[in-house]
């Protein structure tokens, strides 16, 4: 069983913590993504779990195996780079063959092991290349394919498409999820683009300042966000996160924000924190159009953004800035009325004080 877990680890450079007793089960073939801003500690934990990083303390398990004093060599791990660390005097055959080689396989089953990687990845007009002679992708397949030989127990991969073009970022995102139905191994990846963590992940470990806010599916850090955190940082386009309070003086709860725009609350406990202040979260794809009386919130338009399938617009509530995704042509520039509802249940709220989930 390929599994990997992580007990309390710890990580600090010359007294300085940082990462914090991070705790982690990932399951035999399960796709995990480590997402965050730069600097959160998910490379670093990533490299502790390959070796090339000394844990400070807790424990490291591959399988049944304690891994903190093992070499990496001896980890059964293969790691994808973001800077692809392909030999240039060498050909791609020769590049994806070297551990291999290094390890004293026959010259049978690395030709073997090469050949099926090759056809997995499409490479294999490729293979007497050199890696200048190779585009940004090719390049990433060929280091991908250094892994694939290797038949590891886990793929560990360091944000390999940071060093790609948006373009080609998509493509191969695409061909990161062919590749995880084609070899089903325990993989842990790094990014810190919220895009590939939905796109790519069984379940995201969201890290920030060395630390988990949440772990979950992609469905649940996106529908229930832990934190204030994790609110602003998943989505495609940033939730809204504006300060409010909640309202029980009318009957049902309501949330009221800047000069005394009101929302309801769906039922269900909120009238325990009447008059506390919060954080209210909207996604601005759930802010929809509504012309008429269903109208929630009535503001005017700053910025109009078309975009094609839709048009992000930036506008005025009640003395705050909102942004929502509305259909194309609804609101055409800067100071035409908006008129948009959203679902009670599609409201998030944050305590003030501690930014967890309310």
């Amino acid at each position: 069983m390929a599994t990997v877990t992580l007990r309390s680890v710890r990580k600090s450079y010359e007294g300085h913590e940082v990462v914090h007793g991070v705790d982690l089960d990932v399951a035999d073939e399960e796709f995990v993504v480590l997402v965050g801003p730069s600097g959160c500690g998910k490379s670093t934990l990533l490299r502790m779990i390959a070796g090339l990083e000394d844990i400070t303390s807790g424990e490291i398990r591959i399988g049944d195996t304690v891994v903190n004093e093992m070499d990496p060599k001896d980890r059964d791990v293969a790691m994808v780079f973001q800077d692809y660390a392909l030999y240039p005097h060498l050909s791609v055959f020769q590049n994806i063959a070297f551990s291999l080689q290094y390890r004293g396989v026959g010259k049978d089953e690395i030709a073997r092991r090469v050949a099926v990687a090759a056809k997995i990845l499409d490479i294999e007009p490729l293979m007497q290349r050199k890696p200048r002679q190779l585009s940004g992708g090719q390049r990433q397949r060929v280091a991908m394919g250094r892994a694939i030989v290797r038949e590891p127990k886990v793929f560990l991969f360091d944000e390999p498409l940071s060093n790609l073009d948006a373009k080609l970022r998509v493509q191969m995102r695409t061909e990161i999820k062919k590749l995880r139905e084609r070899v089903r191994t325990t993989a842990i990846y790094v990014t810190h683009d919220q895009v590939e963590a939905m796109t790519l992940a069984d379940r995201i470990v969201l890290m920030n300042g060395g630390i988990v806010e949440q772990i979950g599916s992609p469905e649940d850090v996106y529908d229930t966000p832990a934190t204030l955190f994790v609110a602003g940082f998943v989505g495609a386009s940033a939730m809204n996160l504006i300060p409010g309070r909640i309202d029980a003086s009318r009957g049902k709860p309501e949330v009221v924000f800047g000069s005394g725009a009101r929302l309801v609350l769906p039922d269900g406990g909120r009238e325990a924190h009447a008059d506390q202040p919060v954080t209210i979260g909207m996604r601005p794809e759930q802010l929809h159009w509504a012309p008429g009386s269903d109208a929630m919130l009535e503001g005017t338009a700053r910025v109009v953004e078309p975009l094609g399938s839709d048009t992000l617009v930036v506008f005025d509530v009640a003395g705050c800035e909102l942004q929502a995704r509305l259909p194309p042509r609804v609101v055409r520039r800067a100071g035409d009325p908006v008129r948009v509802a959203i679902a009670p249940e599609a409201i998030h709220l944050f305590d003030a004080a501690t930014e967890r989930r309310l």
